[in-house]
This record gives C-alpha cells, structure tokens and sequence, in this order.
C-alpha cells in the first residue's frame, strides 16, 4: 500500500514539473490536449491491456461494499486518517492557487517552474526513504508520521513570512514536500494496516473519496483566502489545518503491522470450514480471520515477521485437498 502512496505523489510531481514545460510549448490548450491524450490511453490500457477475470467475484479487500460504508465511517481510527489525507490535499490545492505566481513576484521567469519543482520533489523523495524504512521496518510509524505533519505545519509558517524571496521560498517549499511526501506514502499502508481485512476496500474508498474531496476544497478555500486577505492568509490557514490534523493524530492508536491474505474456502463444508478456522488460529503469526461463507473466502490479518508461512500452506493443503 505504501508503494500505492508513493505512485500518487510521483504522479503529482511529474505533473507539476510537465505542466509549465507543455505550457511553455502550446499554451494552457496543450496542457489540456496531453491530460485528454493520456486519459485515453488510461481508457485503452485498461481495456486491451488489464486481464479481465475469468470468473469475477466480490474481494473485500479490494472493492468498496456499500452495505458496509457506515462501518468504515464509524471506525474513529479510519477516521483520523481519512481527516489525514482530506486535510492533506486540502493544503496542497489551496498553496498551489498562490505558489506559482509568489515565484514569479519573486524573479522566476515564467514557464521556468520546473526548474525549481524538479530538485525539490526528487530531493525530497530521497530524504523520504530511510523515514519509510524507519516507520514500516522498525516501526515507528506513529513517531514518523507525527513527525511529518509537524513538518507540515512548520513549512507553512515559514511560507507565510518568507514568501516574498524566491530563495525562501523554494527551502520551505522543499520542507513541506518532505512531509508531503512521506505522508502520502504512509497514509495508504495505515488504512490497509488499521481496517478489519475485510473491510479494507470500502475503508480505501471512502479514503480516496476524502483524498479528492480535499483536492476541490483546497482550490476553492485557497481562491476565496487569497483573493479576500491575500497569500499569508492562505499560508496561515493551511498551517492552522495541518496544526487540526496534528492534534487529531495524537490520539491515534499505535497501528498493528499486520498484512492482508485471503484464502478460499471453495468446496469446503460448513462444519469443515469452522474447523479449518480453528486451526488457522493456531497459527504463530495469525491475528484474525473473519469468514464469508456466501463468497467462500477467509481474510486473515498476519503479523508478517512473526508468520509461520510453511504451517500455513501445510494447513491450507490439507483442507483446501480434502
């Protein structure tokens, strides 16, 4: 999930450094011409180049389940993250509105931005690295990501003072992008560990359903600070939203480094099932396991380090052979 985080904000990042080059060659029309290109051929992947299944079936893991929509918006840890990752794109919408006008105030030639945007987003994806490792390998993920959002809080501050040299301003921005960075990274991998294995697909859903929300919010907040009070305004709101977020997380519970897996149960009675559940529970490394009797599946939450993985497959050979 973590790699998941990380492709978004490699995407952004090649999209704010493409954006003023395509710009430069054919005007704003070019930049909406390339987005058109590039959504068919996203069309067209997925048509001719995705496998389209066989034989399809409900995967909880992966797919949002309506029924199961309140669950997720009840979780209060689920929660905290979808505030996370709103308030996330709430703050890099509303800063962009202003950023790229600031650096051109402040002696950048236009159309030059990704002169600045390049460095800063490939240094920060590097400086992000051993924090992802600190977090997911030696777990320390609460530590890291209260971390990061304070990261957060302090590069807005710093930009609502020092947004009138360009020098300041690419520094700070450079700061913000390490906590960015690494928060969108994160933030994926703590909704797969927080949510109950089957539930995490509807969990992911109503995630990315804030994520782009925030996105639309920040632009909108971002136009109406600047345009009434100006660009600190915009700055200080954004380190007052971050500041929210910070203190939400404080509460949040240490994640449990637990995985997802998913076992079939076709062809297995009821009784056999039950039983097979037992045993699974026997299973050095295996937390929890909740069954669909009507899709056939068990999702199991395992503790990777811990998990006996040859018991496992023993197991499953035995039951899944009867």
């Amino acid at each position: 999930m973590a790699t998941i985080g990380v492709s978004i904000g490699v995407s952004f990042g090649v999209g704010i450094i493409a954006g003023p080059i395509i710009s430069g060659f054919g005007g704003v029309q070019a930049v909406f011409g390339v987005t058109a290109v590039l959504t068919v051929l996203a069309m067209l992947a997925v048509i001719y180049i995705v496998p389209n299944p066989q034989k399809s079936k409900l995967h909880r893991d992966a797919e949002f389940v309506p029924e199961q929509a309140m669950n997720a918006l009840k979780n209060p840890d689920l929660l905290r993250l979808n505030y996370g990752i709103f308030v996330l794109h709430l703050i890099l919408m509303a800063i962009f509105v202003v950023v790229p006008s600031l650096m051109r105030n402040a002696g950048l030639v236009a159309g030059h931005e990704w002169q600045v945007y390049l460095p800063v987003f490939v240094l920060s994806m590097a400086i992000m690295i051993p924090f992802i490792i600190l977090a997911e390998k030696k777990r320390k993920m609460k530590q890291v990501f209260l971390g990061a959002v304070g990261v957060l809080v302090l590069a807005e501050l710093g930009l609502s003072q020092f947004h009138d040299n360009l020098i300041s301003i690419i520094g700070f921005l450079g700061v913000f992008f390490c906590g960015f960075n690494l928060l969108e990274a994160t933030l994926p991998s703590l909704i797969s560990k927080t949510a109950p294995a089957d539930l995490k697909g509807t969990a992911m859903g109503a995630y990315s359903s804030c994520q782009f929300m925030g996105l639309f919010l920040g632009g909108v907040i971002g136009g109406w600070f600047n345009g009434r009070y100006g660009v600190t305004a915009v700055f200080l709101f954004c380190a007052g939203a971050a500041f929210t977020w910070f203190l939400v997380s404080l509460t949040m519970n240490p994640p449990r480094y637990l995985a997802n897996m998913l076992i079939s149960l076709e062809n297995l009675s009821e009784q056999t099932t039950n039983e097979f559940v037992s045993r699974l529970l026997e299973v050095v490394g295996i937390v929890e396991v909740t069954v669909h009797n009507e899709e056939a599946v068990a999702y199991l939450k395992v503790d990777s380090q811990l998990l006996h993985k040859d018991q496992l497959q023993a197991l499953i050979n035995q039951y899944t052979n009867v």
